[in-house]
């Protein structure tokens, strides 16, 4: 798998665990080993900016995906999964960091940054949560994704709750 993660954003943030959590759920959603994606860090006002630009909504938002060559995970296990350009995800720590604090089951911005990267990952491979039975399905997925990946790292302690818009 090819991440890259490019911190734009003028905030210390833990780019390994961003890596690591993107590998790990793209894993898990059996996306091809030779697949590409890219991850930005941005800061409020670039975030706002592209928010505006591509959602037609004012101020900054916790995370965006641009998907590229739509991949979808295999219908079945033995399906070969097809390699391309997944696209890229956007991230907003200022945005991460506040979401994180006023959650229901508080968390750093690092935990809220992980979670957006699984959210952000799902939607470029096609899920959405627009209706109530696409919500619980994406947000089912995106909560044992996340729980798995801190089960293998050994962290403890209730994963962060869906804040994400």
């Amino acid at each position: 798998m090819s991440i890259d993660v490019n911190n734009e954003s003028g905030t210390e943030v833990d780019e390994q665990a961003i890596l690591d959590i993107a590998r790990y759920a793209l894993a898990r959603m059996r996306i091809h080993p030779l697949s590409e994606l890219s991850v930005i860090v941005v800061d409020a006002d670039a975030m706002e900016q592209l928010h505006i630009q591509w959602m037609d909504l004012p101020g900054p938002t916790d995370v965006m995906s641009f998907p590229m060559d739509e991949l979808r995970p295999p219908s079945k296990d033995d399906d070969e999964p097809p390699q391309g350009l997944l696209g890229d995800i956007v991230l907003c720590p200022e945005v991460a960091e506040k979401q994180g604090r006023e959650a229901e089951t508080q968390h750093t911005m690092d935990e809220e940054l992980q979670l957006l990267t699984v959210h952000g990952v799902l939607h470029l491979l096609g899920y959405d949560h627009e209706e109530p039975d696409e919500k619980a399905e994406m947000f089912g997925l995106q909560a044992a994704i996340v729980d798995g990946w801190r089960a293998e790292r050994g962290l403890t302690g209730p994963s962060p709750a869906p804040t994400v818009s």
